[in-house]
């Protein structure tokens, strides 16, 4: 074999290298691109891409619009107040839970009895079988209500409502008798966890009335919501109608949402290998044209042919961050590729 043949062979094997290499790093930037559009895809359904805070996060620049993963056990800072029974708990909500003492209807296949018991409801007796001696008061003169902590936090996040009554969890609160009102200390008494009406409470009458409270405990939970300046909102525009989730303890994203694909990692190292890739394949192939190896011309040559693949794949997409990034960088490997010639022009060379 002469000289000229094993230099025709030798640039045919650099050519295929160099060839291959730039496809390598075109098509390692397209799989990255594709397994985060998909995973992008399938978080939409539940309001988006998930960034990981973990626990007892606090704001950062740049997070906002994005769905979050934070941790924490929730602080009340402005604790709820029952103010006609001026009971206040440290708890995220409090429920006033109000039952009376009135007849109810049983039945059992065609036998039907009555019995007195607590309900939390006004029982309307007239539809009864027998309504002789089995008639109810009627509407209740106090009612249940739900009263909210005027603010909860997670971290340094404020939970907006929506995620507070999601907030799992309901503890019996044992009244405060002392702190009663003057008015209702004298119509109710403490009996075990509730504040009954009954003259003798371990034998209540029809009509009697008993008022219970409980609340959401304070625990460690995970929250997946959206992230709003300082606070953590439901997604209004998640796929599944919901755009939010709360989970008792430290759960795992993947638990909380087993739909979802792996998130891919190290998306912006796999990206800047794809560049580096192409690059290295474009300085193999122009040590094969009979010119100098010029590092910088093939880096520009790289970042066009990656940038321009990965613009396509972003183009049309809701992410006009990375289709502007990919689109930048493109240019600015044109740029860089002609300041490249013109300097090897200028000097003389074989460009």
């Amino acid at each position: 074999m002469d000289l000229r043949s094993g230099m025709s062979w030798r640039c045919l094997v650099l050519n295929i290298v160099g060839a291959l290499l730039v496809l390598a790093g075109i098509g390692l930037e397209a799989l990255n691109a594709s397994n985060l559009i998909s995973y992008r895809d399938a978080a939409r359904v539940h309001g988006g891409a998930v960034i990981e805070l973990g626990a007892d996060a606090q704001p950062q620049v740049g997070q906002h619009g994005f769905m979050a993963r934070v941790v924490g056990t929730p602080k009340v800072v402005e604790a709820p107040r029952d103010v006609e029974f001026n009971q206040r708990v440290n708890t995220p909500v409090l429920r006033r839970r109000v039952e009376m003492f009135q007849w109810r209807e049983i039945s059992i296949g065609d036998s039907v009895h009555y019995e007195l018991d607590w309900v939390d409801h006004p029982v309307d007796a007239s539809h009864f079988r027998v309504t002789r001696g089995h008639a109810n008061p009627g509407n209740f003169l106090i009612s249940g209500k739900q009263f909210d902590a005027a603010l909860v936090q997670l971290g340094g996040f404020k939970l907006g409502a929506v995620l507070v009554h999601a907030l799992p969890g309901a503890q019996i609160i044992k009244p405060d008798a002392a702190a009663l009102p003057e008015n209702l200390a004298v119509s109710f008494s403490r009996e075990q966890d509730y504040l009954v009406t009954s003259t003798h409470p371990g034998d209540p009458r029809l009509g009697d009335l008993r008022v219970s409270w409980d609340a959401v405990p304070l625990q460690q939970v995970t929250i997946v919501a959206r992230l709003d300046g300082s606070r953590l909102e439901a997604a209004k525009d998640a796929g599944d109608g919901k755009g939010y989730l709360v989970q008792v303890g430290d759960v795992p994203l993947l638990d909380l949402f087993p739909d979802l694909p792996v998130p891919p990692e190290f998306v912006m190292t796999w990206r800047i290998v794809s560049v580096l890739l192409a690059a290295l394949g474009a300085l193999v192939l122009l040590s094969t044209q009979r010119r100098r190896r010029d590092p910088l011309l093939a880096l520009g040559l790289g970042a066009i042919g990656v940038g321009s693949v990965a613009s396509m794949i972003w183009l049309g997409g809701e992410d006009a961050s990375a289709l502007g990034g990919w689109l930048v960088l493109a240019l600015a490997g044109v740029a860089l590729s002609i300041w490249c010639l013109r300097r090897r022009s200028g000097a003389g060379g074989d460009y």
